[in-house]
């Protein structure tokens, strides 16, 4: 980096969008889903909190829909 692009005396400020990319909930979730989500995030280095969101967003991003026929039985 050249010395006129010198960031290290930037001051730090939060991110004003932050709290509008995300939001906090609670959910009650099977101990096997749990334990699926955490051994795949294990494998893939990051966290079981990141791996849901993103299988989740995917969902949103391909409407992807629950037969709930198959989910009751």
């Amino acid at each position: 980096m050249e010395p006129e692009y010198d960031l290290s005396k930037m001051k730090k400020r939060p991110n004003p969008f932050a709290q509008q990319l995300k939001k906090q909930v609670t959910i009650s979730l099977g101990i096997d889903v749990i334990e699926y989500f955490e051994n795949m995030a294990q494998e893939a280095g990051i966290s079981s909190q990141e791996l849901i969101n993103l299988y989740l967003q995917d969902c949103v991003v391909s409407q992807r829909k629950l037969s709930l026929n198959k989910a009751i039985d």
